[in-house]
């Protein structure tokens, strides 16, 4: 479940620094100078751009409250997110953001390993870097296509208190999974992002308990299921909402007329989070854990449905 407190305010653009090739660092500000919403390692912001709604993880320090950093990588197949912010968005503008929130957040653990492959580095600075003050014990091995394309890195190798490796593939191949795990105590939590072929191998090789992953998008995978329709009780507007076959909570109450936070409809950015107040969730999200699934206190509505009679949810 998000851990951070979230609000929508119109932030400054004070400052963007080409990091790597093709990876632009943003800062954001307030416009009165007034201190930002807290947030931990592990947490993105929404970033409303050119009629779309990105998320993009923070990649600055927690303790400096005055700015939020994100690290943008240009996507060749955007459909206007990174595009606009690479090509469009400029320092003294404003822009307006959702957030912060945290799926990803870094729990207490005896030890870490951090493994990043390209972007995904973005949130795992931030992990390192509260590790290393915390003086807990950890390895961060970043992989990219060549050193020109891996951001931050001048960061990374300056980070204290731990070992971090970077893996060039076009100098030293792909990161060495088996030897980064070797020997993993049964007390370390994995921390991983990056392209979903790196998550499906670290996934294969670390016990699911200890495994903490963000997606930046769905995996394509087939969930046995009913998709018959089912009936939600909206509590708070007072609406009941038919959800037909093959059509979500969220265009279902979109259809009604509410207003519902939403972005990836893909069930990974947490944005469409919704409290459930009675009901089981059959629940078709990457993003909550096994035990926030058992629990059935949230549900992500643009993916997931019924699993009982009916649901009253919190809309």
């Amino acid at each position: 479940m998000s851990t951070t407190a979230e609000q929508e305010l119109d932030l400054l653009v004070h400052r963007m620094t080409w990091e790597a090739k093709g990876v632009l660092s943003v800062e954001l500000t307030h416009p009165d100078g007034k201190p930002l919403p807290a947030w931990t390692p592990g947490a993105h912001l929404d970033l409303h751009v050119d009629g779309h709604v990105r998320q993009y993880s923070l990649c600055g320090d927690p303790a400096d409250t005055g700015v939020y950093r994100l690290g943008i990588l240009h996507e060749p197949s955007s459909r206007g997110g990174s595009r606009h912010v690479h090509t469009k968005l400029r320092p003294g503008q404003t822009v307006r953001v959702a957030g912060p929130r945290n799926h990803f957040a870094l729990e207490p653990a005896a030890s870490y390993v951090f493994i990043a492959g390209g972007i995904g580095i973005t949130p795992i600075l931030a992990m390192a870097r509260q590790a290393a003050r915390d003086g807990a014990a950890y390895r961060l091995i970043h992989g990219g296509r060549s050193r020109a394309s891996m951001a931050f890195t001048a960061e990374l190798t300056a980070l204290t208190g731990g070992e971090v490796t970077l893996v060039p593939q076009d100098e030293q191949g792909h990161i060495d999974l088996a030897g980064t795990l070797e020997g993993l105590p049964a007390d370390a939590l994995v921390y991983c992002c990056g392209p979903e072929p790196l998550l499906k191998a670290v996934e294969e090789a670390v016990p699911e308990g200890q495994l903490r992953i963000e997606r930046f998008a769905a995996p394509v995978v087939e969930r046995p299921g009913d998709d018959s329709g089912f009936e939600v009780e909206c509590h708070t507007s007072g609406v009941t909402l038919n959800v037909a076959p093959g059509t979500s909570i969220l265009e279902a109450a979109e259809n009604a007329g509410l207003s519902v936070s939403s972005s990836c409809r893909d069930g990974i950015c947490g944005s469409c989070e919704t409290r459930v107040l009675a009901g089981t969730p059959d629940h078709r999200d990457f993003l909550l854990s096994e035990a926030e699934h058992a629990a059935g206190e949230t549900m992500m509505i643009c993916v997931s449905r019924c699993a009982s009679d009916r649901l009253v949810l919190d809309l």
